[in-house]
């Protein structure tokens, strides 16, 4: 008898899986990202092969259904993903859905509202409880992913060089990552993933969060982001979610900027994995 569900939300480098078993304690293992709009099957396969098999093997036996949600799943990729989680774990139900769907299904569950991610980047859509009805596009780090990790670092970075910055904050932060104009230019204009290695300087704002400076840029960079975000839905009544890492360590204030705005903040987490456990489980009848 079938009575696991499978889980995944996935980016493109990191996938966490949730294994929840009816009746036993739930098995959570990490693989590469598969993200089905840049890996071919074969692809895919592998990293099923070589990473996932190794850390389940022979839980995923009664696995009943598989829902991934990931970057990447578009319509017109996502049956790729389900051929190859279908055949290769033998399941009779495989779902594959957008990570934004995920985020919509794991807060607002049934009920209507405004879901937002917050992390690396920024995305949010208007969710009636069944579907997501309309999306303000994110645009990525250049051009739009307002209050995400990667658009606060470019911030805070471009602060600390042009002096903008309190001249003790300035200090630490140079001593701290030991960052000259040269290695920061190659870093985000001739390495990989500039949007990565931005975000990774928001743990500096997590340090000297009490500074009037890093108060200020978070509640302006959260602003910027309703502003050009969230008001586009007209949904004031809503109640607005969020998960992500930066929703999540800011929560405080990022409750603040919507309260600013006129918005109430709904639930905030760092990872959608339980509440979409919960939203399948709600959807079985277990």
């Amino acid at each position: 008898m079938r009575s696991s569900i499978l889980i995944a939300d996935s980016g493109s480098t990191k996938t966490d899986w949730l294994l929840h078993i009816e009746g036993g304690e739930d098995v959570r293992v990490s693989t590469q990202g598969i993200n089905p709009y840049y890996l071919s099957q074969q692809q895919m396969r592998e990293i099923l092969s070589d990473e996932l098999w190794p850390q389940l093997q022979e839980k995923t036996e009664n696995v009943g259904a598989v829902c991934f949600y990931g970057a990447g799943c578009r319509k017109d990729v996502a049956h790729l993903l389900e051929e190859v989680l279908r055949d290769f774990l033998s399941v009779p139900y495989v779902e594959v859905h957008s990570d934004m769907l995920a985020v919509a299904r794991a807060t607002c569950r049934d009920e209507a509202g405004i879901a937002c991610i917050l992390g690396t980047g920024s995305n949010s859509c208007l969710y009636d409880g069944v579907s997501i009805v309309r999306q303000t596009p994110a645009l990525g780090f250049i051009l739009g992913d307002e209050g995400s990790g990667a658009v606060l670092g470019k911030r805070l970075v471009g602060d600390v060089f042009k002096h903008q910055i309190p001249d003790t904050l300035a200090e630490n932060f140079l001593a701290e990552y030991q960052l000259d104009m040269n290695s920061l230019l190659n870093k985000v204009y001739k390495q990989p993933l500039p949007n990565r290695y931005l975000a990774s300087f928001t743990r500096f704002l997590s340090k000297y969060h009490d500074e009037a400076y890093v108060k200020n840029l978070l509640r302006e960079e959260f602003s910027r982001f309703i502003h050009r975000n969230l008001l586009q839905y007209d949904a004031m009544d809503l109640p607005v979610h969020f998960v992500g890492s930066i929703a999540y360590v800011f929560s405080q204030d990022l409750v603040a900027a919507l309260e600013q705005n006129s918005m109430k903040a709904g639930k905030i987490l760092r990872s959608p994995l339980d509440g979409l456990v919960a939203y399948h489980l709600s959807k079985s009848g277990s």
